[in-house]
């Protein structure tokens, strides 16, 4: 089971080596796909893997042009601000290891930790337990077949994690691995936390209910 490590970035040189240093085991492949930075993200991810590539700004786009390059045959979608926990490697293949399963993600833990995030990460573990909806910032991991099969990321500014894994959930089965990851907290710290989840509830109910998310994304502050 050889693993690729997908990472898209835009403007992450304060994050993106802290990341990238925090991999306690280095995959069998490490590849960063950058959406235009004017900053030294480039500069910094080459101090980690010779395979860092550019492509248009967008999420989606940038972790499919990552998937498409990649020879693993599983891929893990990693945030710029997001740390894999220790033994990550280890975890995916246990998951793995039923054939029936197709995907995965780790539990959420969001740094540095108070009530309100606490909460947050509670809830988003709640919700991937109980109804297989994990989110992009928890790391992601899907077998290379599965990936394809549903048609990848879309290239949309916003939603673009939660369309592929209602897809992928159609295409087998998920189950949460039993670490968790550490993302930043600075999403919610940047404005009230109260505010930036309710914003996030908001625009998730309202894609639920048929929005377009090049529409919602107008809503969606610094949205990579």
């Amino acid at each position: 089971m050889r693993i690729s490590v997908i990472v898209p970035t835009l403007n992450e040189a304060g994050m993106i080596g802290d990341t990238l240093a925090a991999l306690d085991e280095p995959p069998e492949e490490l590849i960063v796909v950058d959406g235009g930075s004017q900053d030294n993200t480039i500069e910094v991810a080459r101090r980690y893997t010779p395979h860092v590539f550019t492509s248009p700004k967008g999420r989606g786009l940038q972790q499919d042009t990552g998937a498409r390059r990649a020879v693993g045959s599983v891929f893990v979608f990693l945030h710029a601000d997001t740390q894999l926990p220790p033994g990550y490697q280890q975890q995916i293949r246990e998951v793995l290891a039923e054939p029936r399963i197709v995907f995965g993600a780790f539990r959420l833990k969001i740094h540095p930790p108070d009530f309100a995030v606490n909460l947050i990460a509670f809830m988003a573990n709640l919700r991937s337990r109980l109804f297989s909806l994990p989110y992009g910032d928890q790391a992601l991991f899907v077998r290379r077949e599965a990936y394809f099969q549903v048609g990848g990321f879309p290239d949309w500014p916003l939603m673009e994690d939660v369309d592929l894994v209602r897809r992928l959930n159609r295409a087998g089965r998920f189950k949460l691995a039993r670490g968790a990851v550490r993302t930043s907290a600075r999403r919610w710290h940047a404005e009230r936390t109260t505010c930036a989840t309710v914003r996030n509830w908001s625009l998730i109910i309202r894609y639920a209910l048929g929005a377009s998310p090049h529409q919602l994304a107008r809503h969606y502050p610094n949205r990579r």
